[in-house]
């Protein structure tokens, strides 16, 4: 079966549960199979948990969730070390984040001391406890949501969180006629009874394994790295965006042109997902922020030139 073909079998079943937000479906898959993390900007209650458990259910991860406030600790993610009174010895206790997708809800209310707990898990792949690392199970995803800066009892996370994040996206409020039919989908068996399996683990990793395999060509990857040097010469942004972004948006790319069936990027796919990759590892000026209206993502693009790829 072809990626392009399962990808939309995946959307096709999670859409059983989300209803009107193809788009943002559509991108959160691809981070997934970018192995990336995602972060959900968005107010509470527009469907960010159902969306993680859909996509749970469809690609056949172990799934944990984590509702954050100011008393969660740092080895609720991580896990601890107990005493076994029967053997002696000191035995490791798993944390939340050892499982396939980590549904971190409301991130930005947690302490920064919490929220740095993750960081390794998401960058390394493992949780160090008493010295010892415990590697989390592959695949391993972290979807965390925030509400907006300035929200009752939140914080801004710090630079170097935001910018392990893939994508940011925005669910948003359904149009009125989709929020008609979520209403109407609740009123018999939920939803997300209905989503079934399109994948197991191994099919999963396979499908990531393609996306990997997608061809870059030469002038696509200079149009990605000339687009994030951008950012870092723009006089309206104070900080660029690092290498990293640039690891992220080649693997976006790459997932995107898998998703419509091609075995190569042409410069519409890096196009697609820029301002998603990007967006959120910028700092803008003073100046930016006073006056609004500054789009730093569709400014860039309209600058630098695409190159023609045969």
């Amino acid at each position: 079966m072809s990626g392009n073909s399962v990808i939309q079998d995946i959307l096709t079943e999670v859409k059983k549960a989300v209803v009107g937000k193809d788009q943002v479906l559509a991108k959160v898959l691809l981070a997934i199979l970018a192995r990336g993390h995602i972060l959900l900007e968005d107010i509470p209650g527009v469907g960010k948990t159902t969306m993680a458990l859909a996509f749970s259910r469809a690609l056949s991860l172990q799934y944990n969730r984590v509702q954050f406030t100011p008393d969660v600790m740092p080895s609720d993610i991580t896990g601890f070390s107990m005493l076994n009174k029967e053997t002696g010895k000191m035995e490791y206790q798993p944390g939340a984040v050892l499982c396939n997708l980590f549904l971190a809800d409301e991130l930005n209310r947690a302490t920064s001391r919490t929220q740095s707990a993750l960081l390794e898990a998401m960058e390394e792949g493992q949780v160090t406890v008493d010295g010892v690392s415990h590697p989390v199970p592959q695949p391993f995803l972290v979807i965390a949501t925030q509400n907006p800066a300035g929200a009752s009892g939140t914080q801004l996370l710090p630079d170097s969180q935001m910018d392990r994040f893939m994508v940011r996206l925005s669910i948003g409020y359904p149009a009125p006629a989709d929020e008609v039919a979520m209403v109407r989908r609740r009123q018999g068996a939920n939803p997300l009874s209905q989503v079934g399996q399109v994948l197991d683990l191994e099919g999963l990793r396979e499908l990531r394994d393609r996306a990997d395999r997608v061809y870059v060509s030469d002038e696509v990857l200079d149009y990605v790295i000339r687009l994030v040097n951008a950012t870092r010469s723009h006089p309206m942004i104070v900080q660029g965006a690092s290498p990293r972004a640039s690891l992220a948006l080649t693997a976006m790319s790459k997932a995107t042109a898998l998703a419509v069936g091609r075995d190569y990027v042409n410069p519409e796919d890096v196009a697609a997902v820029f301002a998603d990759v990007i967006t959120h590892r910028l700092i803008l000026s003073p100046r930016a922020q006073a006056e609004g209206g500054f789009h730093p993502a569709a400014e860039i693009l309209r600058q630098v030139p695409a190159p023609t790829v045969r």
